[in-house]
C-alpha cells in the first residue's frame, strides 16, 4: 500500500464527500493508554497530510474505550476503540445489544510490558515472574492454608533484590495491560513458585487457584493506576523505591528518567519482542465501527493510513517509538481495505 495511492484515493473521496454534509467531520478515537502514543502520531500525520481534520484521540484504558465504542451507532459515539488486548465476547455481546454489529478488528503490531524504576534509584535490574507474584499476591499458601502476604521488602521476596519497601504501581483493572500482567507475570510466577499447585493440593479448583494467583494485595504495597502511564511516572518520580509497569514505547521515550529491568534474563527491546524471546509481550489492536465508515469523513482513510507500510511497517515512525511491526501487516491492510468484519471471511 503506497502513500501516493492513499493520497490520491483520499482526494477523490474528499471531492465526493464534500457534497454530503456530515453531522461530525472528525474521527473520534478512545481507549488504550498503550496504543495512545501510536494513535496520536498517526492522527497528527493524518491531519498534516490529508484533507480531513485531525482525528481526536483520547485515552482511558482498553475497557473504557471499548465500553464507549459499544454504546451504539451515531455521531455521539466514538468511531474507533484502541485496545492492548483483544475484545472480549461479553463486549461483543454488549455492542450487538446496542446495535454495533459490524466490527473490524485491526491488529497494528506488538508491544512489550516493562518493569522500570528511577534511573538513579535502587538496583532493580533483573526480575523473574516469581518475584512479582511473591511481592504482590494478596495471599500465599503456607502449610496448606492461605495466609496474608508477609513480604514487606523486595529482599523478603528474593535476597538478590534491593532491601527496600515494596512500592509497585501497576495498571488498574480497566487497562488491557493489567490483564497481560496478571496472566504472563503473576499467574506465571504463581506456577513457578509452586504456589498454584499448593493451592490445588489444599482443595482449590484450578479456576479458583488461578484467581487467587492473580489477586493483588490491597495493603498499599501495590497501587492500581487508573490513569495513563504519565501518572505512573509521576508516582515513581515521587517515590525513589517505586517500580512501575509500562509499555515499552513509553519507557523508550523516558530513558532519561527510568531504567528497565530484565525479565527471565531477557532485556525488553523491539528485537527481543519480535523474536518472541522477551516473555511479557502482547498484540495491540484498534476496532472500527463499520457503520460509521462513509458517514464520518476520513474514517476509512485514517484506518488505511494507520496500517500502511509507511506508518506501521518496520521502517515506519511507529517502530521508532517501540511498536514491533506485525509480520502479517499486508493481510491486515487487505482486511481494512475490505472492511472485513469479525466473524466474516470478507
Amino acid at each position: 500500500m503506497s502513500f501516493a495511492k492513499l493520497t490520491a484515493s483520499t482526494l477523490a473521496i474528499a471531492a465526493v464527500s464534500a457534497t454530503a454534509a456530515a453531522a461530525r467531520d472528525n474521527v473520534q478515537v478512545a481507549g488504550s493508554s498503550t496504543v495512545l502514543p501510536y494513535a496520536s502520531i498517526v492522527a497528527e500525520a493524518f491531519g498534516e497530510n490529508f484533507d480531513f481534520p485531525t482525528p481526536v484521540v483520547e485515552s482511558g484504558g482498553s475497557s473504557a474505550g471499548l465500553k464507549r465504542f459499544c454504546e451504539g451507532v451515531g455521531e455521539n459515539t466514538i468511531d474507533i476503540a484502541n485496545a492492548s488486548r483483544a475484545i472480549r465476547d461479553s463486549e461483543i455481546e454488549t455492542c450487538a445489544a446496542n446495535g454495533v454489529t459490524d466490527i473490524v478488528e485491526v491488529r497494528i503490531g506488538y508491544d512489550g510490558i516493562v518493569f522500570a524504576s528511577q534511573i538513579d534509584g535502587p538496583a532493580f535490574t533483573a526480575f523473574e515472574p516469581a518475584d512479582w507474584f511473591s511481592a504482590l499476591a494478596a495471599e500465599i499458601p503456607v502449610d496448606g492454608a492461605m495466609t496474608a502476604n508477609p513480604n514487606m521488602t523486595w529482599a523478603d521476596v528474593n535476597p538478590d533484590l534491593p532491601d527496600v519497601e515494596i512500592a509497585a504501581f501497576i495498571p488498574g483493572t480497566k487497562h488491557g495491560t493489567r490483564e497481560v500482567f496478571e496472566e504472563k507475570v503473576l499467574l506465571q510466577g504463581c506456577e513457578d513458585t509452586g504456589a498454584m499447585q499448593a493451592m490445588m493440593d489444599a482443595g482449590m479448583s484450578e479456576d479458583d487457584a488461578e484467581g487467587a494467583c492473580m489477586a493483588v494485595r490491597t495493603d498499599g504495597k501495590s497501587v492500581d493506576i487508573d490513569g495513563d502511564y504519565t501518572e505512573t511516572l509521576a508516582r515513581i518520580d515521587s517515590n525513589p523505591n517505586g517500580l512501575g509497569v509500562f509499555g515499552l514505547a513509553f519507557y523508550e521515550n523516558n530513558t532519561d528518567k527510568l531504567k528497565v529491568a530484565t525479565m527471565s534474563g531477557v532485556e525488553p527491546s523491539t528485537d527481543t519482542i519480535a523474536s518472541g524471546e522477551y516473555p511479557v509481550s502482547r498484540p495491540l489492536f484498534f476496532y472500527i465501527k463499520k457503520a460509521h465508515v462513509g458517514v464520518i469523513p476520513g474514517l476509512q482513510e485514517y484506518a488505511d493510513f494507520f496500517v500502511s507500510d509507511e506508518i506501521a511497517g518496520p521502517s515506519g515512525p511507529l517502530s521508532n517509538y517501540g511498536l514491533v511491526s506485525d509480520p502479517e501487516l499486508s493481510a491486515t491492510q487487505e482486511k481494512v481495505q475490505n472492511l472485513e468484519t469479525m466473524g466474516s471471511s470478507m
